[in-house]
């Protein structure tokens, strides 16, 4: 879906004050940025804000940082987050928000950062061949995710192809699959954090795959 340019979108943005609008300067700085010496995670692909809104809620012990490549969208992120804060009376320093092309993700991010866990929610699948190579769970991405992570990604989907080609993906960039299920809502997973294309996706019939892979050491 193509989503329409607002040009009130980036000035909102620019306002916020959990949204970095120059990420590349944290590249490595991540933990002086929080300067609470809790975990941060990372979400690839927030979209409107589902995951992430809920997560600072649930696990106010960790940092969360969560990137989108377009400010329409984004911005509807930041409106979710500031709305499940204040609603709760917490404040936005455990939460960063930024606009990147996540091809492009080791600009801002190094070994230093220990990002301690990755979140891909519902990505685009991309399933002609000559797109595959823009996945999220493409080897391609996942040797760069490797550089700064250490701790564990979750990866959840709709798309059977793309679950079942991202096993490959994993074994080639080097991780092992910790966890996998082919049906989340009835594996008894408890953590799992019900976002709107799952809700979505649940009611058209779908089953929600998930996984968990762990950089091989």
């Amino acid at each position: 879906m193509r989503i329409r340019c607002k040009p009130w979108a980036k000035p909102e943005l620019e306002a916020c004050s959990f949204c970095i609008n120059a990420p590349e300067k944290l590249k490595g700085k991540w933990n002086q940025e929080f300067g609470n010496g809790k975990p941060v995670y990372l979400e690839l692909g927030c979209g409107k804000g589902g995951f992430v809104s809920q997560a600072v809620l649930r696990y106010p012990d960790v940092n969360y940082i969560a990137v989108d490549i377009k400010n329409e969208m984004l911005v509807l992120a930041k409106r979710k987050i500031e709305a499940a804060l204040n609603s709760n009376d917490m404040s936005a320093d455990q939460v960063r928000i930024f606009i990147k092309n996540i091809e492009n993700i080791g600009d801002v991010f190094a070994p230093e950062d220990n990002i301690s866990r990755i979140n891909i929610n519902f990505c685009n699948p991309w399933p002609k061949t000559k797109h595959k190579k823009r996945r999220l769970t493409h080897y391609r991405q996942l040797v760069k995710y490797k550089e700064f992570l250490n701790g564990e990604l979750w990866f959840k989907t709709d798309d059977d192809d793309l679950f079942n080609e991202s096993f490959d993906y994993f074994e080639q960039a080097g991780f092992d699959i910790k966890y996998k299920t082919y049906d989340l809502h009835n594996s008894g997973f408890e953590e799992n954090i019900i976002t709107e294309h799952e809700e979505m996706f649940t009611k058209e019939g779908k089953n929600i795959k998930f996984l968990i892979a762990v950089p091989r050491k």
